[in-house]
């Protein structure tokens, strides 16, 4: 990974993760004036329109994904020509797709007197508030379709800039004029304005980076016949999308199910915890997509293994530490913040944690495969989805919430655990899966290592007691903890495995280098 690439993707991490800090504090923050100033049934109505939008905008699953892989041999080839031809077709697409979400918008709020029947607000609020997120929806698709060549050159931070900046400044003024004025039009306004703005500073800048890129959706139309794969890619990436947002919306739908509607509450409260602690992660590593896409589309073999097995070292370094910290913390943490009596039991715990381990190490093998254009296996999101349900709805009648986990499980560890890996490396590596095995399993020896000498001395010491005394002493005995696995789980990781070795060399190099 030449070092342009790797300050590239350094620099989208830092930026994600500053804008990720800053809108989760604004969140808790934001949520408390929107509660006491708006109204719960404000909150509710607008996220409720906010998920019935989600839904029309599924139409989009799939297109920048595949536009992206399409645009990283001519990024890397510096094909003008060819880069502005890939961004017409996408213009084009996602102009259909901005037209399709439109009408089918239209038509659904012919619905919503129907569906918001029962609420406090008049339609005018109601109608202002679809049309405000239907509008931010619509920009993405007729203004910025432009942005993908920013994301695809790793230069991703750019949109994040621009969009998240914009964010915290609309939420500070709104945040402002609810307390000042509690008047729901303004707020609503301020939504509709801020998507505007956003678009046109961020076609602006793009002016400024490409000044020479010329794209545009009458070219796209004339254009999209050249580029057959992109429809073809789009359609493979659709089913493994849609897949995962089935799977994922289905979670609570079976909990209440086969459960109760509570164990949905305190299967919740566990389930945002894990992915506030895991979000960071995806936010940081999801900056080094293009970087992947661009390293393969150079072509040299030895050096796309050796990013790999780095990469692939620091995603399992980092599903140890934080299942470390949340098999020892989490308990304690509910008991100080809600109470003793949401606590899950040990069982479903462990069962959660398997899960977010798998969740954590598959995103290597997933960045290669979408670098590679690897989705022609929709198979195997129909297998993992069938697998999910099938299972589920077997075990979670006989065992409630451990037998639905238990179905999530299994489908992971053979579509995700097994056959994912075993695409990439014989699709796209062409190198010995009995290899990959060899390696995970240096990795998952180092985090055991690691956690059968911490755990226990955590226990002689009292850090897990001491976490239940108040949040003080929570974060104190965490910390301490946390930050002493990581260091003899680093050390293990050093001794058995050369990628995170060549990782560490690579990260002390990288810090000399920005130094001088």
């Amino acid at each position: 990974m030449a070092a342009s690439r790797v300050q590239k993707s350094l620099l989208n991490a830092k930026v994600d993760a500053v804008f990720y800090a800053l809108a989760l504090a604004l969140m808790f923050f934001s949520r408390k004036i929107f509660l006491d100033c708006l109204g719960a049934d404000f909150l509710g109505l607008t996220g409720t329109l906010q998920n019935i939008l989600g839904i029309l905008n599924l139409a989009e699953l799939g297109i920048g994904a595949a536009v992206a892989f399409a645009l990283y041999a001519p990024l890397q080839k510096d094909d003008r020509p060819g880069i502005e031809s890939v961004v017409s077709v996408f213009g084009f697409m996602y102009r259909r797709v901005g037209v399709f979400v439109l009408g089918a918008a239209v038509c659904l709020s012919l619905c919503l007197p129907f569906i918001f029947r029962n609420t406090p607000f008049s339609f005018s609020v109601i109608y202002l508030a679809f049309y405000a997120f239907l509008a931010s929806s619509l920009i993405s698709y007729f203004c910025n379709y432009r942005s993908v060549l920013l994301s695809a050159d790793q230069k991703n931070y750019v949109v994040n800039v621009y969009f998240q900046s914009g964010n915290i400044i609309k939420t500070l003024l709104q945040m402002y004029f609810a307390w000042k004025y509690g008047n729901y039009y303004i707020w609503l306004i301020i939504e509709m304005v801020y998507g505007g703005i956003c678009c046109w500073l961020l076609n602006r800048k793009i002016r400024q980076v490409y000044p020479w890129l010329s794209a545009s959706v009458r070219k796209g139309k004339a254009l999209r016949a050249r580029y057959p794969e992109i429809m073809r890619r789009t359609r493979q990436v659709f089913v493994h999308r849609i897949k995962d947002f089935l799977l994922t919306q289905s979670d609570q739908i079976l909990i209440y199910s086969f459960v109760s509607l509570s164990m949905v509450t305190y299967y919740g409260n566990y389930a945002g915890i894990i992915t506030r602690s895991t979000t960071m992660l995806s936010v940081v590593m999801n900056g080094m997509n293009a970087g992947v896409g661009n390293l393969i589309a150079e072509g040299n073999q030895p050096k796309i293994l050796r990013v790999f097995w780095e990469l692939l070292s620091l995603r399992y370094f980092i599903a140890g530490v934080v299942l470390f910290g949340i098999y020892h913390f989490i308990q304690p943490f509910i008991c100080l913040w809600l109470g003793g009596e949401y606590l899950l039991s040990g069982t479903v715990l462990v069962l959660m944690l398997i899960v977010t381990y798998i969740s954590i190490t598959r995103g290597v093998v997933d960045m290669f495969n979408g670098g590679y254009g690897h989705y022609a296996d929709t198979w195997s999101a129909w297998a993992e989805g069938g697998l999910n349900l099938s299972i589920s709805l077997v075990a979670g009648y006989f065992l409630g919430l451990p037998g639905l986990l238990l179905g999530k499980i299994v489908s992971l560890f053979f579509i995700i655990v097994l056959w994912k890996p075993y695409y990439l490396f014989r699709q796209g590596f062409h190198d010995s899966y009995h290899g990959y095995w060899l390696q995970v399993i240096r990795y998952m020896v180092a985090s055991a290592l690691a956690f059968s000498i911490v755990s226990p001395v955590g226990d002689w010491l009292g850090l897990y007691g001491w976490s239940r005394a108040g949040f003080l002493e929570w974060a104190l005995a965490g910390g301490l903890a946390v930050f002493t696995f990581m260091a003899v789980q680093s050390l293990f990781m050093f001794a058995l495995t050369r990628g995170f070795r060549d990782l560490a060399f690579r990260l002390l190099k990288l810090n000399r280098a920005m130094q001088k």
